[in-house]
């Protein structure tokens, strides 16, 4: 018994080979990226280190009208409470600028605590001034760029307006 093996060749198996549609990577409705909220972490820093921003930290005084002991205690513990905001603030600070050893994960969770507290002090109307963008020197040289381009464009003007006519005879 033979088999006849001829037929056995023409067999053709077609395979139909699909392409996954993209997956949405980002899977979640985040309204910032991460280096959305690390660049509006360092706009924030920077406005208040040059001084564009004044952040009116909690007082004593507002410290202890939210403790009602204050009033039976007569060492109040609100002193210490607005020195230890702004000592965390601080050392959140010195976290995000590396000038503070942390690991990535410290330093991550410092941007988001910045970030938060960036929220609550604007919530809170406790920011005077305007966060600059760090974006202002290249804005700063674009605009001399336009305004050297634009008076060259003027002297070519007035030296085309005001030239000499040639008269014809």
């Amino acid at each position: 018994m033979e088999k006849d093996t001829s037929g056995d060749d023409k067999k053709v198996i077609k395979v139909k080979i699909r392409k996954k549609k993209e997956e949405n990577t980002d899977k979640t409705a985040a309204l910032f990226s991460h280096s959305d909220i690390k660049r509006f972490v360092t706009e924030f820093v920077s406005s208040w280190i040059r001084g564009d921003i004044t952040i009116r930290f909690p007082t004593a005084a507002e410290l202890s009208k939210k403790n009602p002991l204050a009033v039976a205690f007569p060492t109040d513990p609100s002193v210490k409470e607005e020195l230890k905001i702004k000592e965390h603030y601080i050392d959140l600070l010195s976290i995000c600028a590396g000038i503070k050893p942390a690991t990535p994960q410290e330093q991550e969770k410092a941007i988001t605590d910045v970030f938060k507290i960036l929220l609550m002090f604007r919530s809170a109307n406790r920011i005077e001034g305007k966060i600059i963008s760090n974006d202002i020197e290249k804005r700063v040289a674009a605009l001399e760029e336009k305004t050297q381009t634009t008076a060259k464009l003027v002297e070519q003007i007035t030296a085309f307006l005001f030239k000499e006519k040639k008269e014809t005879a």
